[in-house]
């Protein structure tokens, strides 16, 4: 038979190079495309034998690459269903017409229900064409099944292509790339073995690579361990492909592997790390989730799959119901990824739940290593905020451990309506606060919040069972109705006594403060800066500064102690007329409760002036 030449249907100058040149993005993908099609041909290959005969073969299913480096060309080889001359026209010389799909559309109208659930990846119809952003020309040839006669397709991929006969001893199909002098890398075998493992290496037949007619060497593992049913797979099992998908060491804190079939068919094996990456907590961290496409990698760069508050774990989704632009290498906004999305976020958060009352100590070290990044789902994600909120842990500044919001409240004492909080750079400066001198003396428990995104979801929150957010830093606190621990009385304060002292203080403070006022929570400091009730907390006012250093934020509030002896020393000498170092210990007070709020006085060496001259004035009265 001489050759027939055929024009390619359709505008085939210009689709092609829209194919071949714009719709991927990297040249590597042609391999992924290819290897996807041979093992959908051998698929077809074994559904059908199940019905033909003729279909049947005894050689084993697999799929053959090797190369020619003199001749730089590179051959992808498969022992599938094959095409004869009619399906190379219609499947190689149509643009866009997918025999899969065509395939998937035939078994799925048959009453064959088992044949429909066949998993075939091929949709669009342009993945083969992929192979002419790195060769010259291409040619296939391909024997169907069954049939004695093979065909050779053949084309640059510009004018159009020449079917003839041809020789092949088996069926199925070879495709050979005569590559294109940039991309030779592709001959070698090191550069196709990568490409195999990563995004072919789960594909159920063996691919090999033939070095010689003697020589070969298997590239994939061939298995996909998320395939199997968890109960056949072994700790072991899934702790070495954790480890190999992630690069990493440790051991995972949670696996969590099912498999989901309804309107959305999806697995998913995902595991929850027990030490944090290193960029945890950069903003721009990317989702360590891999999309495969029936075994298939597609990519790692799926962030519609998991919200940014798990970004930390890495796993498979394995789906053949998202959908994908025709490259298959971005998502498209669809139900299905929506669909997937809501269960990945309600299965972690319910096992979470689940570790969280099974075994507290051992939760509580994962939270210190991820629970900031997870506080950021309150703040992000008003749909499960309420599941979120249940399983985070706050350090009790009575308990001195990690305790829950319904913790808190069952220790809440009587007449207790508010859920107290002190936010801090560090647990070592909200232990150490003076703001939590009067609660301590009360019994009453205070919530330490150290991490940034505190002051973020407190706002929106704003409540838990009914009882309000309040930040002990704004001051205003009413603690007279609760009893001190110790079941000493407070004597009452006569506040008059103490007009002249505050008079006095405002006025040397005048523009550094809002005013001065007599403390009700103070009891071993002699003072300390608060905000007003409706003004900015005082570690979101240092989290704006840092961000903005022209913001100066708004005057505090000064309060003293009115029973701390420094402030009754003072008070006595402001009544007897002794002025020589009130305004020094004035403006000392205010330094010092700029410094225990962790800011460094505006003068330093004034600072240092004002502390020698009231040291001195100390001295001097001793002797």
């Amino acid at each position: 038979m001489s050759a027939k030449n055929h024009k390619f249907e359709a505008d085939t100058g210009k689709i092609l190079d829209i194919v071949i040149n714009s719709l991927y993005s990297q040249k590597e993908i042609f391999i992924r495309e290819l290897i996807s099609n041979a093992s959908d041909a051998l698929d077809k290959r074994r559904y059908l034998s199940s019905t033909d005969a003729k279909m049947s073969s005894s050689d084993a299913s697999k799929i053959i690459i090797s190369s020619n480096k003199k001749d730089k060309t590179l051959t992808i080889s498969d022992n599938g269903v094959g095409l004869n001359e009619e399906e190379m026209i219609e499947a190689l010389g149509t643009i866009a017409r997918s025999g899969t799909k065509d395939f998937i559309e035939k078994l799925n109208s048959s009453k064959d229900k088992e044949g429909s659930k066949i998993a075939l990846i091929g949709k669009f119809g342009v993945g083969f064409y992929s192979a002419f952003m790195v060769s010259e020309n291409v040619t296939v040839t391909s024997r169907k099944a069954g049939t004695d006669d093979a065909f050779e397709w053949k084309s640059d991929g510009h004018t159009g292509y020449d079917i003839s006969s041809s020789k092949k001893d088996i069926a199925g199909t070879s495709i050979t790339l005569n590559l294109k002098k940039e991309d030779k890398e592709f001959l070698d075998e090191v550069r196709i073995s990568h490409l195999v493992k990563k995004y072919s290496d789960h594909i159920s037949y063996p691919i090999e690579w033939i070095e010689s007619d003697t020589t070969s060497k298997v590239l994939n593992s061939a298995t996909a361990i998320w395939t199997r049913s968890p109960k056949e797979i072994k700790e072991e099992d899934y702790k070495s492909f954790y480890n190999q998908l992630g690069g990493s060491f440790d051991e995972p804190f949670m696996t969590l592997h099912n498999k989901t079939e309804g309107v959305i068919d999806f697995t998913q094996l995902l595991f929850i790390p027990s030490s944090p990456p290193l960029d945890l907590f950069d903003p721009e961290r990317k989702s360590k989730l891999k999309l495969y496409i029936n075994r298939v990698f597609i990519t790692d760069d799926c962030d519609d799959l998991v919200p940014k508050w798990l970004r930390f774990i890495k796993g498979i989704v394995d789906t053949p119901d998202v959908d994908l632009n025709v490259s298959r290498e971005m998502l498209q906004k669809n139900p299905a990824v929506a669909k997937i999305r809501k269960s990945i976020i309600r299965k972690v958060l319910s096992e979470l739940k689940k570790k969280l009352e099974k075994n507290k100590e051992e939760f509580d070290k994962f939270w210190l290593n991820f629970g900031r990044v997870i506080k950021e789902g309150m703040y992000e994600d008003s749909e499960n905020r309420g599941k979120i909120i249940e399983i985070c842990r706050f350090h009790s500044s009575r308990e001195n451990s990690h305790i829950s919001l319904q913790n808190y409240i069952d220790g809440m004492l009587d007449g207790q309506d508010q859920i107290y909080y002190l936010s801090a750079e560090t647990l070592a400066k909200a232990e150490t606060s003076p703001h939590l001198e009067g609660f301590k003396s009360k019994g009453l428990d205070v919530l330490l919040l150290t991490d940034p995104i505190d002051e973020f979801w407190i706002p929106i929150v704003s409540e838990y069972n009914g009882k309000k957010f309040t930040s002990i830093s704004r001051g205003g606190a009413d603690l007279d109705k609760f009893g001190s621990i110790d079941k000493k009385e407070k004597k009452e304060v006569d506040a008059g006594k103490f007009e002249k002292l505050i008079e006095k203080i405002s006025n040397h403070l005048e523009g550094k403060i809002a005013k001065v006022r007599l403390s009700k929570t103070l009891t071993s400091s002699p003072s300390c800066l608060v905000a007003d009730e409706d003004g900015m907390d005082i570690q979101m006012e240092k989290m704006m500064m840092s961000h903005n250093p022209e913001f100066k934020g708004s005057p505090r509030v000064l309060e003293i102690n009115p029973d701390h002896r420094l402030i009754k020393s003072l008070n006595s000498m402001i009544k007897k007329g002794d002025s020589s170092i009130t305004e020094d210990v004035s403006i000392l007070l205010f330094d010092q409760a700029q410094i225990l709020e962790g800011k460094t006085p505006e003068e330093l060496i004034t600072f240092s002036q004002r502390l020698t001259r009231v040291m001195q004035s100390c001295l001097t009265s001793k002797t």
